[in-house]
């Protein structure tokens, strides 16, 4: 096991709490020692490690596989971070697109057509893992003479309707 500082920083400041709660329980040191050397890693892996994962916005990112990008669409999130860091698109036409990624979802709106653009493609990406979030991820590939000239990430809210 690798010992990273911020775990170690982690693990010496619930030490430290647990130590001054066990010092409520009983006065003599040796004791409270004792009790907060046991609790500890309880504390750690049982408290603030679920609290740490579920309000953090970390997500694990893996590889970009364009077989598990058509056949599991809610994994995208993790392979857009590879994706876009390794220019995997960067120069390619439409039918290496659409071969890699699948046939778009939705065009984009363009503002100089007024109406949607087959020259805008967007794939979504799903919603990050999170107890807080509500934005949906999604990728916008832009092309121009038939080639990918912008790749861009952003998101939108997520709303859902309400049953009557």
């Amino acid at each position: 096991m690798i010992l990273k500082p911020i775990f170690i920083i982690l693990v010496l400041v619930v030490f430290v709490l647990v130590w001054w709660f066990a010092n409520t329980i009983d006065k003599r040191k040796w004791v409270s020692f004792l009790i907060a050397l046991v609790l500890t890693p309880f504390v750690y892996y049982y408290v603030l490690y679920p609290v740490m994962n579920i309000f953090s916005a970390y997500h694990h990112e893996k590889y970009f596989d364009a077989a598990i990008w058509n056949e599991k669409p809610a994994y995208r999130y993790e392979m857009a971070g590879n994706l876009l860091a390794d220019s995997l698109l960067t120069n390619k036409s439409k039918k290496e697109v659409k071969a890699l990624l699948g046939q778009s979802e939705w065009y984009g709106w363009n503002d100089a057509i007024k109406a949607n653009s087959k020259e805008q493609w967007n794939y979504n990406l799903g919603v990050k893992p999170g107890a807080f979030n509500n934005m949906q991820e999604c990728l916008e590939i832009i092309f121009k003479d038939n080639v990918v000239s912008e790749i861009r990430e952003y998101q939108i809210e997520q709303t859902f309707e309400k049953e009557d």
